[in-house]
């Protein structure tokens, strides 16, 4: 569905990827290449195939080369894209604070080594909703051992993070489709957490973030030497999930 309000993308590229620098040492983490291009390249393509064409990039580690490479696109009128750099490590929370005066009244932070290839359509209508603050995309999984998951109320709206454990559950998905308002109560330039600071601290003031849950999508996190090698083969058998191209600057 097409979304009502202005609507910024907050891509988080800043870390530093430790898992994976003695591959890639001169790169920052979303520059890892996939089929040709940049992986930040494939989430990019993804966004604006989903409608979002206003794009900022928070970056951190390396910043500069993510700068480099952004200032080789093309823009025009369907594609905006920015990047703003932090003086330090600001973590997922601090790291969207950071970009916020650049951004529309409605924000979709994701992270830019990882994704989950579904459609957005139903988190912007839940967005719409009357009475719903934020949309998590949440996903779910036979086993949540390696990962924490979400609790939800009886209507679906978030009520805690649990710790890991064994079984079936609701994983975050690191995608969040957020009034950008509900962050001015956290400060600037301080490293803040979304799991851990932001989210929590919202629920417990009343705010109702709706959790939109995917039963079955693909996802890839390329934050392990093991995944960097099946970037190639995600991108290339969800291919059709890229259907906008960027085009570089001749």
């Amino acid at each position: 569905m097409a979304f009502s309000r202005a609507l910024t993308g907050v891509v988080l590229a800043g870390g530093k990827g430790t898992r994976i620098a003695e591959l890639y040492p001169d790169l920052p983490k979303p520059l890892i290449p996939a089929r040709g291009e940049p992986f930040l390249y494939w989430v990019t393509a993804w966004l604006a195939t989903q409608g979002v064409r206003d794009i900022v990039y928070s970056t951190g580690y390396l910043g500069e080369k993510i700068e480099s490479w952004v200032g080789t696109l093309e823009e025009s009128a369907e594609l905006r894209l920015r990047c703003r750099r932090e003086a330090k490590p600001l973590g997922t929370g601090g790291g969207i604070i950071n970009c916020l005066d650049l951004c529309a009244d409605a924000v979709l932070a994701l992270n830019g080594d990882s994704m989950l290839v579904t459609n957005l359509g139903p988190c912007f209508a839940k967005f719409e909703e009357a009475g719903v603050d934020g949309v998590l995309l949440g996903l779910h999984v036979d086993d949540a051992s390696r990962y924490g998951t979400m609790e939800c109320d009886g209507s679906g709206f978030l009520r805690r993070f649990a710790e890991k454990r064994p079984g079936p559950g609701i994983i975050n998905a690191g995608i969040y489709l957020m009034r950008r308002d509900l962050f001015d109560r956290f400060p600037r330039g301080e490293a803040v957490s979304m799991e851990y600071d932001v989210l929590p601290k919202l629920v417990e003031a009343g705010f109702r973030l709706a959790v939109h849950v995917v039963a079955e999508a693909p996802f890839l996190d390329i934050g392990t030497p093991e995944s960097v090698t099946l970037a190639e083969g995600f991108i290339g058998a969800h291919s059709d999930r890229f259907a906008f191209r960027l085009q570089h600057k001749m």
